[in-house]
């Protein structure tokens, strides 16, 4: 996978500034005082610090951007970065500071004096969050970051706060590495055994085959996987880090690449489908930072692995599927796949683990993206309680998650002639009548969240803490729901 940047925290000393190559960051605060590093620095630079700090271009500047003073003179570094951050800054602010400093290091080292400021950690979370890059199938030149050292006033303790931080790092690179990866590399083959590998964190990991899934009676999942070379699975990854409580369920949709099936999918944008197991690689990633944090929780995450391919054995627009429920799906479009992988998943998960709660997570409607945009995830839950407390953690990450209804009138599009239910409703509240169908797979005593992610898991422009394409959205909130709700 994409290795996060080593970062190292070390005391102060201001007589490294002069001879540090590569480049120097330093922090001044929103009215241009400056510290004792920007002093120095002001004094080598003999006076350009303070002139740019008293410039209307830095006034300009808002808390947590970066500018760049080049060649600067009397420094062995190529370039002395500015930072505009208080030292009492948000977290959103210090996290946007690190991100800034992580688009202008490209190869170089970098020095960062973040002295006293009270967010260390989080300039340093901001700073390997951005440092990201997907050069994997890349043959030319490759940009290999330098070593970044912050120089802070307790190395210890910000090292300290900086460590399930890192891990949470690991979990976001994990999920963007296998949201951006091409279906030609990442198959359901492919997927299965990077979880697999997991088991060296300390992750029980077992696989579900197709004659598995079959005698468990998982016919809607498998319906989905009936046109494609690839064989359907479902991965179970379990983190038993609490007590006796039974586990917090999080369920993937894991369709690895997506043409829509019979019902096919226009050419224009296609590609993009590669993304659509996006669900799948959140929960990965979550379960990756639960493991190498060591998270004091119970939690279990089962994704469901399968591909939507045209072929002469695919199910067909019209067919009839009998779920591991026992309800029976008349499949009116075969491009509304996820939720027949989903539902086969939650049933499983439900009877095997009885949780806690449940959520799962999936790329499912491009109607949630018409409604909420790229900024927010579609939320809908059956307990106020779980989606609160989800939703105050994906507030506090920066993470965009709005609650949507789930009105029983929903249920009225999604009956059928000749089955217990349709897998779609046509196109009004298209994502709330895809969660109103989950939520019949969902046990009247379970709690319960449906993530529809499909606006936010992979972007076309980059955002504060990811460049372009796969963000790890819902990774952190997550995260830090367990930590906050289900860990002693």
């Amino acid at each position: 996978m994409t290795t996060p940047p080593q970062i190292s925290f070390t005391e102060i000393e201001l007589d490294a500034i002069a001879a540090a190559k590569g480049r120097v960051a330093i922090f001044v605060e929103g009215e241009g005082k400056l510290g004792l590093a920007a002093r120095r620095v002001n004094r080598l630079t003999k006076g350009a610090l303070g002139r740019f700090v008293a410039s209307e271009a830095f006034s300009k500047m808002k808390q947590g951007d970066a500018k760049t003073l080049g060649y600067p003179v009397g420094f062995a570094a190529d370039a002395v970065d500015v930072v505009k951050l208080n030292r009492r800054a948000t977290v959103p602010d210090a996290r946007k500071a690190g991100a800034a400093l992580a688009r202008l290091q490209g190869g170089d080292d970098c020095l960062v004096m973040a002295g006293n400021n009270t967010r260390c950690s989080e300039i340093a979370f901001g700073f390997a969050m951005r440092a990201y890059g997907f050069d994997a199938h890349k043959t030319g030149d490759k940009t290999t970051p330098g070593a970044v050292t912050f120089a802070v006033a307790k190395p210890e303790e910000v090292a300290a706060q900086s460590a399930p931080l890192a891990a949470v790092v690991e979990g976001v690179f994990f999920t963007r590495d296998l949201v951006n990866e091409p279906a030609n590399v990442l198959t359901t083959d492919d997927f299965a055994a990077r979880l697999a590998a997991m088991h060296e964190l300390g992750l029980e990991v077992e696989i579900l085959e197709e004659a598995d899934l079959a005698k468990l009676g998982m016919r809607t999942l498998l319906a989905v996987g009936e046109g494609s070379e690839s064989p359907s699975k479902v991965v179970v990854m379990t983190w038993n880090g609490g007590g006796d409580e039974a586990p917090l369920a999080l369920v993937g949709k894991g369709v690895v690449f997506d043409t829509g099936g019979i019902s096919i999918k226009p050419a224009g944008g296609m590609e993009d489908m590669t993304m659509d197991m996006g669900g799948a690689g959140v929960v990965s990633g979550v379960m990756r930072t639960l493991a190498l944090r060591k998270a004091k929780a119970n939690v279990v995450g089962l994704v469901g692995l399968v591909e939507n391919m045209p072929d002469g054995r695919a199910q067909r627009p019209g067919d009839v599927v009998r779920s591991m429920k026992g309800d029976t799906v008349e499949v009116i479009n075969t491009d509304a796949e996820g939720r027949l992988v989903l539902c086969d998943v939650m049933w499983y998960a439900q009877e095997r683990f009885n949780p806690s709660g449940m959520i799962d997570l999936a790329t499912l409607t491009g109607a949630v993206i018409i409604g909420l945009g790229h900024e927010n995830a579609g939320v809908f839950s059956n307990n106020d309680a779980l989606c609160n407390a989800f939703l105050k953690a994906a507030e506090a990450e920066g993470e965009g998650a709005w609650r949507l209804p789930l009105s029983p009138g929903y249920d009225e599009q999604l009956k059928s002639r000749i089955a217990d239910v349709k897998n779609v409703g046509g196109r009004p509240a298209g994502s709330i009548t895809a969660a109103k169908f989950l939520q019949r797979f969902v046990k009247e005593e379970c709690p319960w969240i449906h993530l529809d992610i499909a606006g936010v898991a992979s972007l076309t422009k980059e955002s504060t803490l990811a460049p372009k394409g796969a963000t790890g959205w819902g990774v952190m909130a997550l995260d830090r729901m367990i930590r906050d709700k289900f860990e002693g």
